[in-house]
């Protein structure tokens, strides 16, 4: 089948596009709709047209194989020009997704139609860019201003209803979305049609209404540049003529395609694309799992419940007694009422995911389920005593995961039956939210148990990558040096506020020490004492210094900071520097991004040495596990990437 062909319906042509899996806007397709427009518009036969996809989705959006080179012809403001000047007026029939620059041909149409759960956006901004074929300037032009700044700033898709409701979209319509696009077509030609998007009015908003953005932008943005050249978009195609809007949108897109964020976000892009199927699992099949079970219900074990109930998957949640497993039902009733509250879910969906949760004492309710993660505390002989059991009570072809971060899984697993069924899970928390999904096979993982892990993170919607075996694995063990380097350079007599602070600029949510005291100082001290107690030299840590004090963090009203009661403002701690005084040698000062400089430095060469130790396979695996476990900012592309070590592979 032609990648564009032309079908009659009466006096409705039928434009179908063929160009699989998504449909993306290749050269060829590029080329093909032109000609197809120019074929319309000379048969006078034809009245209107309908724009059609094949397969599972509308045009998903540019062709990926094409990013990073030099466009070519015909370029794609050039295509939705002429079909926005057809002289036989388009309608595009959305289902599955239409996005970036599938919304722009849609948008070049005169009309819009779409099935109920189809959603369209403008998701460049994720790439680094902006939309370069009149995302930003018929947008508003369709669906006013503030709509516009929404989709162009966030990137977020929105459903066909509310794009509907906001006037990106005529109709949303049910059952056969060809017939139904058809007869649209038909009843508009019986009605006066309205102007193309490009000759709309738009109403402008208040300057302040663009100062108000621009601060609220500014601030979730942190440093990436693209949200706010999409928001100065925007403002220049509702406050300026058309083509001028066009100009500086095409002129701003082509600004940024060749920036280093651009580069940086097209780089986790790919390697996020590679993430779900890694290449040395390429033909090996993932065992079923139709029910799956969860040995403890504190806070991780509550938040991979939710995460598996997310996914549809019946869950038995165990717990040591019955007043715990009550405990443990309440925190996941507690997950999904909050994303009722946050509008994420409605109150059915979250009865519903309920309903498919029981919880019990009793081991062997979990005799026919097909995988089992373990959440319970981080001890050895707890993890060993609940694997015991396990291989009493589960099928001898149950999937046995353990969900440690820092302990050896193979010590865990010691004396299992058909150890080949066992692997690590290491979920972030909380791990209904937390994308990031590390997993850690033993020597004796079979390589369909390992299909499996990818499979559920697939599921799931995480971003999986297997990590080997060392203390801490990826994630954790570069945290390790991060905090280690932020500690080194307190020794040195920098300020930890301006350590802090010097990250946030990098782009970090929070700094290293405002990360400690909001997750408590007290997990890795005892991390570090169970190592001095068996008998590793584990180095006194100033973190070490003020838990002995009494200082965990913000749940003891002091970590490295000074916490006013119910406050979660960090103030600088003269308590914490009379504690550390005999550690600290001088009192140096380092510009933030000299300071930036060097932490990352630091996570990159821990992230060296791990992909020389076969920890990681890839150096993209490293990036993807700071990125979605660490908050490393994804515009900055991963350590590894701005470092400069991507390229080496195993």
């Amino acid at each position: 089948m032609p990648i564009v062909s032309i079908a009659r319906e009466g006096d409705i042509a039928v434009v179908t596009i063929d160009n699989p899996p998504v449909n993306a806007l290749s050269q060829a397709l590029r080329q093909a709709l032109l000609e197809a427009a120019e074929t319309l518009d000379a048969d006078p036969d034809v009245r209107a047209a309908v724009l059609l996809c094949a397969g599972r989705t509308f045009i998903a959006g540019a062709d990926v194989t094409e990013f990073g080179k030099p466009p070519q012809p015909p370029h794609l403001p050039d295509v939705i020009a002429r079909i926005e000047a057809a002289a036989k007026p388009w309608v595009a029939a959305i289902h599955g997704s239409a996005l970036g620059g599938g919304l722009e041909v849609a948008l070049g149409c005169r009309f819009r139609v779409a099935v109920a759960d189809a959603s369209v956006g403008l998701p460049e901004v994720t790439l680094g860019i902006v939309p370069g074929a009149g995302g930003t300037v018929r947008t508003p032009r369709l669906a006013g201003a503030v709509a516009a700044v929404e989709l162009a700033t966030t990137g977020k898709p929105v459903r066909a209803p509310k794009a509907r409701d906001i006037g990106l979209v005529d109709a949303v319509v049910r059952g056969d979305l060809r017939a139904a696009a058809i007869a649209f077509a038909r009843e508009a030609l019986g009605k006066p049609l309205p102007g193309p998007a490009s000759r709309r009015a738009v109403e402008v908003p208040d300057p302040a209404f663009w100062t108000g953005q621009e601060a609220a932008i500014a601030k979730r943005a942190r440093g990436e540049i693209a949200p706010l050249k999409a928001l100065a978009c925007v403002r220049h195609a509702v406050e300026a003529p058309f083509d001028d809007a066009m100009v500086f949108e095409r002129e701003t897109f082509l600004a940024l395609r060749g920036s280093a964020q651009a580069a940086a976000l097209r780089y986790v892009f790919f390697a996020e694309r590679a993430a779900p199927r890694p290449a040395h699992l390429a033909g090996v099949a993932p065992l079923p799992v139709r029910r799956a079970g969860v040995i403890g219900g504190g806070t991780m074990g509550a938040g991979i419940a939710a995460a598996l109930r997310d996914a549809g998957l019946p869950v038995t949640l165990i717990e040591r007694d019955e007043e715990a497993v009550a405990r443990g039902l309440a925190t996941v009733g507690a997950i999904f009422e909050g994303a009722v509250k946050r509008g994420r879910l409605t109150d059915a969906q979250a009865a519903d995911r309920m309903a498919g949760i029981s919880g019990t004492a009793d081991h062997a309710a979990l005799a026919d389920v097909d995988l089992v993660i373990e959440a319970v505390f981080e001890e050895i002989g707890v993890k060993r005593a609940v694997f015991a059991q396990l291989a009493t009570t589960c099928r001898p072809d149950a999937v046995l995961a353990t969900n440690t971060s820092y302990l050896d899984p193979r010590a865990i697993a010691v004396g299992l039956p058909n150890p080949g069924r066992f692997i690590g899970l290491h979920f972030f928390s909380p791990a209904n939210i937390m994308k990031l999904l590390e997993i850690v096979p033993v020597p004796e993982t079979a390589p369909e148990t390992l299909a499996t892990g990818f499979a559920l993170a697939r599921s799931l919607g995480k971003v999986p990558v297997q990590a080997g075996i060392c203390e801490g694995f990826i994630g954790n063990r570069i945290l390790k040096r991060y905090r280690a380097g932020a500690e080194a350079l307190v020794r040195r007599g920098v300020a930890i506020a301006a350590i802090d602070a010097a990250m946030r600029d990098f782009g970090f949510a929070m700094g290293p020490f405002e990360a400690q005291d909001l997750g408590g100082l007290d997990i890795a001290f005892l991390q570090r004492e169970g190592a001095r107690a068996a008998g590793r030299d584990t180095p006194e840590t100033l973190g070490d210094i003020l838990v002995r004090a009494g200082r965990k963090g913000q749940k003891t009203g002091g970590g490295w900071y000074d916490y006013a009661p119910g406050e979660r403002k960090p103030l600088p701690s003269v308590t914490v520097a009379e504690l550390i005084a005999p550690a600290v040698a001088g009192g140096e000062t380092l510009p933030r991004a000299a300071i930036a400089d060097y932490l990352v430095a630091e996570m990159a060469a821990e992230g060296a040495a791990i992909l020389a130790e076969g920890i990681a396979r890839r150096p993209e695996d490293i990036d993807l596990v700071e990125i979605h476990g660490y908050g490393f900012p994804r515009w900055r592309g991963g350590p590894m990437h701005l470092r400069g070590a991507v390229g080496t592979q195993r």
